[in-house]
Parts: C-alpha cells; structure tokens; sequence
C-alpha cells in the first residue's frame, strides 16, 4: 500500500486543524469494511460530498474478531485500509485496535462524523456520541443500501 494515505490519529488531528484554517471540514467514518461492496462504496462516496477530506477508520484485526467473532476479519487490516485507500473519495486511511473509535475520534476532532443507515443517533455508542457532540462534530446518519451488506455476502455464499 502506498503509506502516503495512511495516517495516525496525530498525523490527522494536524491535517484537520489545516483543513479548517482553510475553511475546509474533514468528514470522519470507522468500520471493519471486511469485505468491500457497492453498499460500502456509495456510503463512502456519499460521506465524501459531506466536506472536504474523508478519513476512514479501520478497526484493527483484534477489535474484528472481539466485534464480529473468530471467523472475521476476512482480510487482515492492512490489506482493508491498502483497499479504503485505493478509493479515490477516500483521502487517509487509519487502524485503531480498539473496539470502540472514541479515543481517536477524540484525538482527530472532526468536524463532520458519517455513520451508515443501521445506526441512529440513540444507537450510537454513548461515549462516542459524547466525544463527538464535546468536539462539536456534525454526525451525520447515511442511508443504507438494502441488501448490501457483508453479513448478506457472506450468508449467500455458505448457502
């Protein structure tokens, strides 16, 4: 992977503050992103138009296997953010190893938080959603596309 793409939650905080002494706003989303689809892509094309700069954060194999089980991730992180970051709406890549994205999205501070449709506000995680509203992020629900989903590509193929 080109490392020119991949950042750490420091690396981010410093382009961000630039964005926004340009007038510019970085658009923040994490997932797994496991196996990449057309619902992943239009999510992620739709989180770009938000602002400026799109980061995208990848859970790190650990937190995969703690949120999804032992059969997961299918690809390992490094191959996940080398394929988020060959996407031409998706500006940096970072891994984190937690469950959870609060203390990078603490560190990062973005100004505008992208989640996909199976979320709402109220189902946000709290401290997250506390992270977020503290930095002044705008969170901003994406609608999904139905039946496009890694648990549905996964269910097809083992049947």
């Amino acid at each position: 992977m080109s490392l020119e793409k991949l950042k750490t939650g420091e690396e981010l905080a410093s382009i961000r503050d630039a964005l926004e002494d340009e007038g510019r706003k970085m658009v923040f989303t994490n997932g797994v992103f496991d196996l990449l689809h057309v619902g992943h892509v239009r999510y992620l094309q739709q989180a770009r138009e938000l602002g400026d700069a799109l980061v995208v954060a990848v859970n790190g194999d650990a937190s995969v296997r703690a949120l999804k089980g032992e059969t997961r991730p299918i690809n390992g992180e490094l191959d996940r953010a080398e394929v988020l970051a060959a996407l031409e709406c998706v500006a940096f890549v970072t891994i984190f190893p937690s469950i959870r994205v609060t203390e990078l999205m603490g560190v990062v501070r973005p100004q505008v938080y992208a989640k996909g449709g199976d979320y709402t506000i109220d189902s946000l995680n709290q401290e997250e959603r506390a992270m977020l509203e503290a930095a002044g992020s705008d969170i901003r629900i994406l609608p999904l596309v139905p039946g496009k989903s890694t648990t549905a590509i996964i269910g097809k193929w083992k049947s």
